[in-house]
């Protein structure tokens, strides 16, 4: 048993919360026309910007978890409350009505590396950085994709070569989600080119200010440049740094992966808008009476409902201290289906509006949902590998035949098979 009460608990947190953030102003009903018309994914920030707010984020992060709540279902020894899932749920939603600090910084660290640290770390490790990362001291970043390896991940090219107590690691990474503010990655090599894809790989925790190290910014179609390719030309890293066995990574990815479609996943399943907004868009364009448009609306809705109920079954079964598993991959596909169904129903109802800037207040602006879109389509697995992994893991068919787990990696020809 907990040992405080739920109501505790809350009277505990709003305590905490009134004595360090400002409320949030009543919730303005939305008006079409009024206010800001964003409606991107992806935030285009400067990087001076990036950089002030990444402090104003760790130094809110610091505060909660010296207040007892930046690790509340966490264990002891890592700075945790040891709390149930319920106690986090709650924070959350009691957080949420006050003004405090973008927390995005910390999605991949703490959605996705901690927990494989905590699950495949040394000791060491574990207690160099998990304290660190819930406190918001360090940021985490995730160093699988390469040019030649993004859907197929099993075929990665960046290696680790042993040198004694300590690993080189050589090669490139791509897409890497907020490197140029992070302090450490996780990253997956190939060690043993002679066995198989899938067996020759190990997981590291690599040191992202570390000499060798290279990040440069990708510009996207949406104008932002909020992903890297990575470069790496014998990095050092020591073997206590090492995530599991010798050649045992691909369980390491896997426990990354599953933890990453959780946290894409779990963002509702919507469509990146407010049914509210869908609705008045739709009468601001005379098109509320329309019963083609009015049952594409309805459409996007049920199933954006849809997508919240089951992700909520499979957060919960997260939150009972269960590994994630191919639930997951319906979460995200359901969610990159439901932008796709946004984005196609907006075009449908601006028509020329959605690529020509004629200033009007809600039309040109949804270009960088529109853009934005594909690049969900490929973030976290494509959806393609999604739906072999709903096919094979769910609805038990069998597995690809094009898949090679018996030749030598180095025999393969790299872009040919599929995972």
């Amino acid at each position: 048993m907990p040992d405080i009460t739920i109501d505790e608990f809350r009277d505990e947190v709003t305590t905490f919360l009134d004595a360090n953030a400002p409320k949030k102003k009543a919730e303005q009903a939305f008006v079409w026309g009024q206010g800001d018309d964003d409606v991107a994914l992806f935030e285009e920030v400067t990087p001076e910007s990036e950089a002030r707010d990444l402090a104003l984020a760790q130094s809110w992060r610091a505060k909660r978890f010296d207040a007892g709540l930046g690790h509340i279902t966490g264990p002891a020894e890592f700075g945790g409350r040891g709390l149930p899932g319920p106690y986090d749920r709650l924070y959350g939603q009691l957080e949420s009505r006050y003004q405090t600090p973008n927390q995005n910084f910390f999605g991949i660290g703490l959605g996705m590396v901690a927990p494989t640290i905590q699950a495949h770390a040394t000791p060491e490790v574990k207690e160099a950085y998990l304290r660190k990362m819930y406190r918001g001291d360090l940021v985490g970043c995730q160093l699988f994709s390469e040019p030649g390896a993004g859907s197929d991940l099993a075929s990665l090219q960046c290696k680790a070569e042993r040198d004694g107590d300590e690993w080189l690691i050589t090669g490139q990474k791509v897409w890497t989600s907020g490197a140029q503010y992070s302090d450490i990655g996780e990253i997956i090599c190939r060690t043993d080119p002679d066995l198989p894809k899938h067996k020759g790989l190990t997981g590291f925790v690599v040191d992202m200010k570390a000499p060798g190290v290279e990040i440069r910014p990708l510009r996207q179609m949406t104008g932002g440049a909020s992903f890297n390719e990575v470069f790496f030309t014998e990095v050092r890293v020591p073997d206590n740094h090492r995530l599991g066995d010798v050649n045992q990574g691909w369980s390491v990815a896997l426990t990354t992966l599953m933890n990453e479609r959780a946290s894409i996943g779990a963002g509702g399943g919507g469509g990146g808008a407010s049914i509210n907004r869908l609705i008045q868009m739709l009468r601001h364009f005379d098109l509320d009476q329309d019963a083609v448009a009015r049952q594409r609306l309805m459409d996007v809705y049920i199933n954006t409902q849809v997508a919240k109920f089951n992700n909520q079954r499979a957060l919960d079964k997260i939150k009972l201290g269960q590994l994630p598993g191919p639930e997951m991959s319906i979460a995200k596909l359901s969610l990159t289906n439901n932008l796709w169904r946004t984005a196609n129903f907006v075009v449908d109802v601006l028509g020329p509006r959605a690529i020509a800037d004629t200033g009007e207040w809600g039309t040109y602006a949804w270009s960088q949902l529109l853009l934005g879109v594909p690049g969900m389509k490929v973030a976290g697995g494509t959806d393609e590998v999604m739906k072999n992994i709903v096919g094979e893991r769910v609805l038990g068919l069998p597995k690809d035949t094009g898949i090679d787990s018996t030749t030598p990696f180095k025999d393969l020809k790299v872009g040919t098979q599929t995972s």
